[in-house]
């Protein structure tokens, strides 16, 4: 397993445990891709014969081999403008103004250790548990190159892919694309899933046949957004859970990305995703390099589940850092549901006592606690405390929730800035705004240029100063609106398309500082809710807000398709009142538990108002999931029914050896006469299990061939959990 170079042929496969990528620089020096699958143990170049295809041309030293076509052959990184008219990887305008790019081989490089990229969050291993393979590209006509880097993890199946262009010419050239990912894929018929939605109800997959020509997933909101998410997959149409082949994908990266995949003229699939084109452009000056964000990419010969296996632990333990990656993450009482604005010192303190009482480790303090800030139209910006709300500072509330064993929590929007503010009265340039034009508001806010170094630090100070005020143990950082009238003050008007990603830069560096001097606060990201749930952010915040909308009923659809790329120790789930604030819904206390244990776990609302029936159902809760934390974060996910098509949403949480596993869920709607339901769940069908509540045994091949069988429901959107234990019999 490894990287294996055949010198003499220029043919490179990467191994892992599972599949292998094979890719060769032919005699043109061309780098092809060959393969991505299964383990083959043979050259795959064979399978690549090719007719001549009329209007796809041949490279100039092909001379009359009409067979011989960029634009038919699969290709590692597609340039633009030199003959292949399918979707490009990279696309350049030279100082004369010609846009042509020839990319052939010039050498490789094997390194022992995962490569970094500057300024840019990706996958980071232990030196002995990774390799990196470098392959250089230059331009036939100008010293323009590229630096393709693999990552290889090899028991994970994971590879990441990664490209470094460099101008080692004599004059500036302008990138106009830089993808971080292509693939082609030139044998058998695909389907693809990418995850759409809107705010409040995200990452809902779709699936669809691919058609002849481009399909595209996408966006230009500034960050990688509620509507779209940076991931795909590609699969087999006979592809489910535990069956077929499968190809997944997703950037780390969380501004405006785009996917193209294409089927093109002969049937081939070619998938390229990066920073989407419509909002990006880069000068590039002599001597200077252009990193493109990480891609991370996986196969599966068994399904989803195994994909979502790959990704789940890589994300988990190379991605997620820091002291809570892999550690109990508190349960708390968020106010934001209970109180919105109207809140004091009192009301919080009641709310912190409240909670204490039934097992909660922290209280978390919502938007509302700084500045003039009574509605979401002014304060933003104005980062110190209210103290018409919090007499004494945060410092004395603090100090209060310590008292009753609990810890404390703060929420912030550091990149934006409402107008009705002092920030803002003092440096309105510190926006991003158009000159001469009326900027365009989002919830009543405008964003600040995080591309500039005076903004960044007044934020590093502004925040750095709450934290070192009080003893602050978690901060949920929150991003409330889509940019646009992208402008800086601080970019040449040839640089204005460079403004987005140095955003995204400057966002990166902020958090980097923070989590660096601050390493014992937990981050969690938001953006009115998943608008920005990606692995870029999950580099420097742990667990992220997975959405505002908190019906158990929508949140189990929410979290079905977050979980095919994410790791359910990611996503940030609560228990909220009823009738539910963004639906009306009204669903069982223990139904909104189980789904909101698929995450991090916690409670908005104001448990004062609460029965003693359910205040006693919420202590038991708390006590259920600490029990089961290990199980939730550190086992296997996988997949039971697909809430978005069945009656039924039910998932499992199984320990790395089956000894113990835990199914979860809820039946959306009971019918007279209802027939028990069995579910197939997934188990060591060699062992025998005893299911929690009974005293039968049954053998894991019987419950996963002939499946569990549920408890009678009654009502609508019945909870139901059941735990099984392997049994060690003779």
């Amino acid at each position: 397993m490894g990287i294996n170079v055949n010198e003499k042929e220029r043919y490179f496969s990467i191994t892992t445990r599972n599949t292998e990528y094979q890719l060769k620089a032919d005699r043109f020096g061309v780098l092809k891709h060959l393969w991505y699958g299964g383990k083959t143990g043979c050259d795959m170049e064979y399978l690549l014969e090719y007719p001549d295809v009329g209007f796809s041309g041949a490279i100039y030293e092909a001379d009359n081999d009409r067979t011989y076509s960029l634009d038919t052959m699969p290709l590692e990184y597609p340039c633009g403008g030199v003959g292949d008219f399918r979707i490009s990887a990279i696309e350049v305008t030279h100082a004369d103004g010609s846009t042509a790019l020839d990319l052939r081989y010039k050498g490789y490089c094997v390194k022992d250790g995962k490569y970094d990229i500057p300024g840019l969050p990706a996958v980071h291993a232990e030196k002995t548990k990774a390799q990196t393979f470098e392959i250089t590209l230059c331009d036939t006509a100008t010293d323009t190159e590229v630096i393709l880097r693999y990552g290889v993890l090899e028991e994970l199946d994971i590879i990441t892919r990664s490209a470094e262009i460099r101008n080692n010419g004599d004059s500036p050239i302008f990138l106009k694309k830089a993808a971080s990912f292509s693939l082609d894929v030139p044998y058998g018929n695909w389907e693809w899933i990418h995850f759409q939605g809107r705010h409040t109800l995200e990452r809902l997959p779709e699936r669809a046949p691919l058609i002849h020509g481009i399909q595209e997933s996408s966006n230009i909101r500034g960050a990688s957004s509620h509507q779209q998410n940076p991931s795909f997959i590609i699969c087999s149409p006979d592809c489910g859970e535990r069956y077929g082949k499968c190809y997944g994908a997703f950037l780390v990266y969380s501004g405006s990305f785009q996917t193209q995949i294409e089927l093109d003229q002969l049937n081939q699939t070619r998938a390229v995703m990066g920073i989407n084109p419509r909002l990006f452009g880069w000068k590039l000056n002599v001597g200077e390099s252009f990193h493109t964000p990480e891609a991370v990419m996986t196969y599966s010969g068994s399904g989803f589940s195994k994909l979502s296996h790959n990704f789940h632990k890589v994300i988990r333990e190379n991605i997620c850092r820091g002291k809570y990656k892999l550690a109990e993450r508190p349960v708390l009482i968020n106010n934001w549901e209970a109180t919105y604005f109207d809140f004091d010192a009192n009301k919080i303190q009641t709310i912190a006592e409240n909670a204490a009482a039934l097992g909660a480790d922290m209280l978390v303090l919502d938007d509302g606690w700084f500045g003039k800030r009574d509605s979401d139209c002014s304060g933003l910006g104005d980062w110190f405390v209210n103290e018409k709300k919090l007499p004494g500072g945060l410092g004395t509330l603090v100090e209060k929730v310590k008292a009753l064993g609990m810890k404390f929590g703060l929420w912030f929007e550091p990149e934006m800035v409402s107008e009705d503010s002092e920030l803002y009265r003092v440096h309105p340039d510190w926006a991003i705004k158009i000159p001469d034009r009326k900027p365009t508001r989002g919830r009543y806010q405008l964003v600040l240029d995080m591309s500039r170094k005076d903004v960044r630090d007044y934020l590093y100070d502004s925040i750095a100063a709450i934290l070192k005020s009080a003893e602050i143990s978690y901060i949920k950082w929150d991003a409330n609106r889509s940019i646009c009238d992208w402008y800086s003050g601080e970019l040449s008007a040839e640089r204005q398309d460079e403004l987005p990603h140095r955003y995204i830069l400057g966002l990166y560096e902020l958090f980097e500082r923070l989590n660096t001097d601050f390493p014992n606060v937990l981050f969690e990201g938001c953006s009115g809710g998943g608008g920005r749930f990606d692995a870029g952010m999950l580099y420097y915040c742990p667990q992220i807000w997975c959405s505002d909308d908190t019906d158990a009923f929508e949140r189990a659809k929410i979290q079905y398709g977050t979980s095919f790329i994410y790791p359910i120790s990611t996503i940030g789930s609560h228990v909220s009142v009823v009738p539910n604030h963004q639906t009306g819904r009204i669903t069982p206390i223990e139904t909104r538990a189980v789904t909101a244990m698929a995450g991090s776990f916690g409670y908005e609302l104001d448990l004062g108002t609460l029965s003693d029936e359910e205040k006693n159902a919420v202590s038991e809760q708390i006590k259920r999931f600490k029990k089961y934390d290990p199980l939730i974060h550190g086992g296997r996910y996988y997949r039971l029914s697909n809430p978005t098509t069945e009656n039924i949403a039910l998932w499992e949480y199984a320990s790395e050896d089956m000894s113990e596993v835990l199914i979860h869920g809820m039946v959306f709607r009971t019918e007279p006469n209802m027939k028990c339901i069995a579910i197939k769940a997934v188990l060591d069908p060699e062992c025998k299990y005893k299911i929690s509540g009974s005293t039968e045994v049954y053998t894991g091949a019987a419950l996963m061939n002939g499946g569990i069988l549920l408890p009678k429901t009654w009502g609508d959107y019945c909870p139901i959990e059941i735990h099984l234990i392997k049994q060690n019999i003779e």
